[in-house]
């Protein structure tokens, strides 16, 4: 089992009937349940829940940064081994999944879509991984957060996360693309960092990408994204917390 109770037939159905189990491009390694395009699947998606006005369905792609923070992260498995680990807005669980390949001790991916967190659970599973998918919104915690009991993928958000002293990295991609959003992350990798935890995050430069608190690691080429990003190759990279000077 991924992360206590499977996801119900529906989510399953959902997900399963509207992508295609496939290998990741740049990161070959791992197989997600992808998508063609995203606007039929955001229709077949609503249609099929009945609602109208949901979120798009971010999990059903993988975007540039989470590819090159995944590549990078398998690159580079020193970076997760032996850590506790959270993967921030995860979608598809992408990221999450590279890290738990690399080594990690634990992991654990949060994500306020319920159908998310259900394609998270479903994707770790084609993987051989184990990743608890956590629906909460995690920026807006107390503190920062590595859960001691893991919610059903299916789960109503928690009120409350639990502190985490020891959680040792926090990983966040592609969460840059609104500015009220982008200032939650910087404010929870910022907080996070304080807690003792190290920060990757994966962008290729989105408008309210917070560059003068980042510095640059690593660059990928990130292939196949016509769909989604209107380009078939974004130059992506991967970046941490800039030291604040004295």
């Amino acid at each position: 089992m991924i992360g206590g109770a499977q996801p119900g037939p529906s989510a399953l159905e959902i997900i399963r009937s509207g992508t295609r189990l496939a290998p990741v491009p740049l990161v070959p390694e791992i197989r997600l349940h992808q998508a063609s395009e995203p606007i039929g699947m955001w229709q077949r998606t609503e249609e099929a829940t009945g609602q109208a006005g949901l979120d798009p369905p971010f999990w059903a792609f993988a975007w540039a940064g989470g590819r090159a923070l995944a590549r990078y992260l398998l690159d580079h498995p020193e970076t997760v081994r032996g850590r506790r680990v959270i993967d921030v807005a995860s979608g598809s669980g992408l990221v999450a999944i590279a890290a738990a390949m690399a080594g990690a001790a634990a992991v654990t991916a949060y994500d306020i879509d319920p159908l998310a967190a259900a394609a998270i659970a479903v994707n770790a599973a084609a993987n051989g991984v184990t990743i608890p998918a956590v629906c909460a919104d995690v920026l807006n915690a107390d503190h920062p957060p590595f859960p001691h009991a893991h919610p059903a993928p299916h789960a109503r958000p928690a009120p409350h996360a639990h502190p985490a002293p020891d959680a040792g990295l926090v990983l966040v991609a592609d969460a840059f693309y609104e500015r009220d959003l982008a200032a939650q992350v910087l404010r929870f990798l910022e907080q996070s960092h304080a807690a003792g935890a190290a920060v990757l995050a994966g962008d290729f430069g989105r408008t309210y990408l917070p560059r003068a608190r980042l510095a640059p690691l690593a660059t990928y080429d990130v292939p196949g994204l016509l769909a989604m990003e209107g380009t078939d190759t974004k130059r992506t990279t991967i970046w941490t917390l800039r030291e604040p000077h004295p």
